[in-house]
């Protein structure tokens, strides 16, 4: 039995990148967690980030809408919007309005704002379903948000992590 349950890793390996193989199971405590409290903690985060943002109405796009975030070589999912001037995490009990899909490091080379999302999903990765419409308004806004200068570490730290080379990419 081992030796069959061996031939069955050893045939899957080469079909996930090394970077995956690395993270996926690095990955597993984010995974049984409920997705609604990843998006209520990734929720918590950028509603402090995007405080004047929301205060000046720039989010109102989003207003009753939600869009989904999936990671999809790490197996995480988010939900979120914006109610009542806040962003809101929401689990799965709707499906989402508009989603974006793609790695983790594509993630952080957004965050990081080191590529820029055009660029990704021209190169294919990152895919967008749902609705395309409100992608874009979310895309262009993203495009044009700085950052507040408070956030300056956070952004470093999140540059020299997208910097990182994992084997095989």
């Amino acid at each position: 039995m081992t030796g069959y349950l061996m031939t069955i890793l050893l045939v899957r390996e080469p079909a996930m990148p090394a970077a995956q193989r690395l993270l996926f199971p690095l990955t597993l405590p984010l995974r049984l967690i409920p997705s609604v409290l990843h998006s209520q903690t990734l929720a918590t985060v950028l509603n402090q980030v995007m405080k004047e943002s929301l205060a000046e109405g720039e989010l109102d796009f989003l207003d009753g809408r939600r869009v989904g975030i999936e990671i999809d070589d790490i197996g995480v999912r988010y939900c979120l919007g914006v109610s009542g001037g806040h962003i809101r995490g929401y689990g799965k009990d709707q499906p989402p309005d508009a989603s974006v899909a793609g790695g983790l490091r594509e993630f952080m080379l957004l965050a990081a704002r080191r590529e820029d999302a055009d660029t990704l999903f021209f190169q294919r990765r990152l895919r967008m379903s749902g609705d395309t419409e409100l992608g874009l308004y979310l895309k262009n806004f993203l495009d044009a948000f700085e950052p507040p200068e408070r956030w300056a570490p956070l952004t470093r730290a999140l540059d020299r992590v997208a910097g990182l080379r994992f084997p095989g990419r």
